[in-house]
């Protein structure tokens, strides 16, 4: 039963408070949300607190099977160059992102096979994602707390476009990070699902996600294809997927 009692505007305002400071602070701690819409109250006015505007976003689906979404913030477009801040606990993911070319309505009967999700997409790009929550144990206690946290979304860099085959080829694909010049990974990209858009297509077939989602020009993230590594300090990240490269900083 939802907790009518509930404050998202609260909730939010903790989360971006800790943020801001780059502090974390146990579960209980927080004011729960009591179902997924209350969540995503949360989330929107955390959103806004931060005053994020980006068209960018992460698609993942938790324990429970409903597909989830965050806004990627701050989010660049840049093969280097890019900083993207680091706190102590920051985690690096090297993803593939799409940009969609064409939108993908909620249908109200049927489903979007993968096919069609892949035909909507118009380009295909190798991404850095940096994640980091304000609580302490992450997703482990309240998956619905980690969802209003943006889903621990700290930064986004979208690098250079890669082929679309991309999309049916990347697991397996070398995958090569450096941490100020030392490896911190080096090994064939793997995710979680093995399709990469997996997620995706799971969220475009969930019909309570909103009517303005999933449009012509958004850029979604398709999940870490080297699991969450941790950083242990601020500075130069070098990543190469195949032929594909892109440098970023990370800074305090």
């Amino acid at each position: 039963m939802t907790d009518s009692t509930f404050d998202p505007r609260a909730l939010a305002a903790k989360l971006a408070g800790l943020r801001h400071a780059g502090k974390q602070a146990s579960t209980a701690e927080f004011p729960l949300p009591g179902d997924h819409r209350q969540a995503m109250d949360a989330q929107n006015f955390l959103a806004a607190e931060e005053g994020i505007r980006s068209n960018a976003w992460k698609v993942s689906m938790p324990a429970d099977n409903q597909p989830v979404t965050a806004p990627l913030h701050p989010y660049f477009e840049a093969v280097s160059g890019a900083k993207l801040p680091w706190v102590a606990g920051t985690k690096f993911e090297a993803e593939i992102a799409v940009r969609l070319g064409k939108d993908l309505p909620i249908r109200s009967s049927g489903k979007y096979t993968r096919a069609e999700v892949a035909d909507a997409i118009a380009d295909a790009y190798l991404g850095v994602e940096m994640s980091w929550t304000a609580v302490a144990e992450g997703s482990k206690i309240s998956p619905l707390l980690f969802l209003a946290d943006r889903l621990a979304n700290l930064g986004y860099v979208l690098g250079p476009v890669m082929p679309r085959s991309i999309l049916d080829t990347c697991t397996g694909t070398p995958l090569k990070v450096m941490l100020n010049g030392q490896p911190i990974y080096d090994a064939a990209a793997k995710h979680v699902k093995v399709d990469v858009l997996t997620w995706l297509v799971d969220y475009a077939n969930d019909t309570f996600r909103p009517d303005s989602s999933l449009r012509a020009g958004a850029v979604i993230t398709t999940g870490s294809l080297c699991g969450a590594i941790e950083v242990a300090t601020a500075g130069e990240l070098d990543v190469t997927l195949g032929d594909a490269r892109m440098q970023l900083a990370l800074v305090r």
